[in-house]
């Protein structure tokens, strides 16, 4: 594994630009086209905009964003002491009705989803660490 890149902020809307900058700049590094690094940058912001919105009800908190490579993989950690939330459980939005007659909520977990080749998630102690796996240009999936 080697560290790319590793930054702690707080939780909070104000941060979003900082970090999704060095995240762009670790897509930059690694070669990948135009096109894959925003889907990566959309992915972060999704995950990003619920945590600060979410996670911290009751109290504010950071969160640490780390850019690594990982068996041949670009790895983005995200985490937090928020409450527990499991993406990988979350509901799949129905994107198949009209939006009048969707439910609110789910559409960002589902792009996380669809634009990552890999989402993990695990609770270690107190802290929420949310795994974004893609793999690199040129690498087979």
């Amino acid at each position: 594994m080697h560290i790319l890149s590793s930054l702690k902020l707080p939780a909070r809307l104000d941060s979003l630009h900082r970090i999704i900058h060095i995240v762009s700049g670790c897509t930059e590094e690694q070669r990948f086209s135009k096109q894959r690094s925003s889907e990566i940058e959309i992915a972060v912001e999704e995950a990003l905009v619920n945590i600060f919105k979410y996670s911290y009800t009751e109290k504010n908190g950071n969160v640490e964003v780390v850019c690594k490579l990982d068996d041949g993989n670009f790895v983005i950690e995200i985490i937090d002491s928020g409450i527990p939330f499991n993406i990988l459980t979350a509901k799949e939005p129905d994107i198949t009705s009209g939006i009048s007659e969707r439910s609110i909520g789910g559409l960002g977990i589902f792009l996380i989803r669809k634009l990552m080749d890999d989402v993990r998630y695990r609770r270690e102690g107190d802290r929420n660490i949310l795994t974004l796996v893609v793999k690199k240009p040129g690498e087979t999936p």
